[in-house]
């Protein structure tokens, strides 16, 4: 995990641009915010460098789009040398596809804090996660939204509320653990969106709320290794609101 405290040491860059000016200046404004620097002129350069031991970087900027060796074939050279976070820099809108195989991006031209920040934010979504997300303390429906349906209609009406979502969950939880499995993030994220909306509509904030670090979760990150903890704490979540149904709303 990257350092970015204040107490702690900026990681090291390797910045790889064919452009010559970007490259210097660029280079000087990261040594002047206080990261140590090393330049490649061009992805075959950086993979040298990597392989002769020349670096060791923390991270690595990669310009986009470059002749020669560069875009997801690039990445995934740098990545079999090296296990620093790829960003990838661009004066416009990187390939879809580069975008999506670095881990992360930044519109060119930026500065140190620019840069800080992104790692910040990273080291954010790669910080492990608690063993379990679930609260003991945090109800099951939020009694505002319970009270607010109550006095909108009528016993019976608000019960079907939740017994639909209920049966939503029934369905929709194992799709998800099934589209986890199968790789399929598009549709976790798909299906987590949706359960966040309808689970956040009705009050059932522990519910949206694991829902919604699924949706978040980062492919790109070690984040992963936390998304079968969460499926697991949203399905006792689910079996918590069956079992509120059940004994809150018995028939």
């Amino acid at each position: 995990m990257l350092g970015m405290g204040a107490s702690k040491q900026l990681p090291t860059v390797l910045l790889i641009d064919d452009d010559m000016v970007s490259r210097e200046v660029m280079a000087v404004v990261l040594t002047m915010g206080g990261y140590t620097v090393h330049t490649a002129i061009n992805g075959a350069a950086a993979v040298e460098s990597l392989a002769e031991g020349a670096c060791a970087p923390d991270v690595i900027l990669m310009d986009a789009q470059m002749p020669g060796l560069n875009g997801t074939r690039l990445i995934g050279e740098l990545r079999a040398r090296s296990q620093a976070a790829v960003i990838a820099i661009s004066g416009s809108a990187a390939p879809g596809a580069v975008e999506a195989a670095a881990d992360g991006f930044l519109l060119k031209p930026f500065d140190a804090e620019d840069l800080h920040k992104l790692l910040d934010e990273r080291e954010a979504q790669t910080r492990p996660a608690a063993a379990t997300a679930l609260d003991s303390d945090e109800p099951v429906i939020s009694p505002e939204t319970l009270a607010q349906l109550r006095e909108l209609m009528p016993p019976a009406a608000v019960r079907q509320i939740y017994a639909a979502l209920v049966d939503d969950l029934e369905i929709r939880i194992p799709a998800l653990e099934a589209s986890f499995a199968a790789g399929n993030l598009a549709e976790v994220r798909r299906m987590s969106h949706a359960i966040k909306g309808g689970c956040g509509m009705a009050g059932a904030l522990q519910l949206a709320r694991l829902a919604a670090r699924l949706e978040a979760l980062n492919p790109a990150s070690n984040q992963l290794d936390n998304a079968s903890a969460l499926l697991k704490d949203l399905r006792a979540a689910g079996e918590s609101l069956k079992r509120m149904l059940e004994t809150e709303f018995a028939e």
